[in-house]
């Protein structure tokens, strides 16, 4: 819909901004390792990088998301883009 932003909620816009970054292949070698940069920059900038302390991320996480993103088909798109967006959901208390 026009005047609506395509990705509503941070999660939403840092999970697409990793998935699309490893997808589309920018570079000719270190997607994964380049594009975990801007998703946890993005993060950084937006103030959801820590949370009680702590990092909402760290770097087995980050592969952890990364490996599987990079290996998926453009079938598993939705739900690679759910699988990032979950592991930045706040906890459940």
């Amino acid at each position: 819909m026009f005047g609506e932003p395509a990705y509503p909620t941070l999660a939403a816009k840092a999970a697409h901004l990793l998935y699309f970054v490893i997808k589309n292949r920018p570079f000719s070698d270190g997607n994964k390792r380049i594009s975990s940069f801007p998703f946890v920059e993005f993060l950084h900038r937006n103030g959801h990088l820590i949370r009680n302390g702590e990092a909402v991320i760290n770097d087995v996480g980050l592969a952890a998301l990364a490996l599987p993103v990079a290996e998926s088909t453009p079938n598993d798109e939705e739900v690679m883009i759910r699988l990032v967006m979950n592991m930045l959901a706040e906890p459940v208390t």
